[in-house]
């Protein structure tokens, strides 16, 4: 069920998370492989690098002070994941900065 729902939304992402795919895929980002729409656990989440245990989430303004979000990264982050979270706005207008961001946490 989770995999159906993980391939519906690859093929559907928001522009943000496209524009930050473009720059995730392949290894782009130093060597570093990443997965979209990754289900771990009960949830999906936008990126994930197994090697490092990175969970990229792209937000819009849904999320805004959400319970469910903080439910679901106390989850993820008790299973020793790290999970940095990124509003759609900021991934658009300041791609260079995210991806700074991301790399530091990778190298961590």
């Amino acid at each position: 069920m989770r995999s159906s729902r993980a391939r519906e939304l690859r093929k559907s992402p928001t522009e943000a998370e496209a524009r930050l795919w473009w720059r995730l895929r392949q290894k782009h980002l130093d060597g570093f492989r990443f997965r979209r729409q990754q289900p771990i656990g009960p949830y999906i989440v936008d990126f994930f690098c197994s090697a490092a245990r990175l969970i990229i989430e792209v937000d819009g303004g849904q999320h805004a002070e959400s319970e469910k979000d903080d439910t679901r990264t106390n989850w993820l982050e008790a299973r020793g994941y790290r999970v940095l979270r990124f509003w759609n706005n900021d991934v658009l207008s300041n791609t260079e900065g995210a991806l700074i961001t991301i790399l530091k946490a990778l190298r961590a």
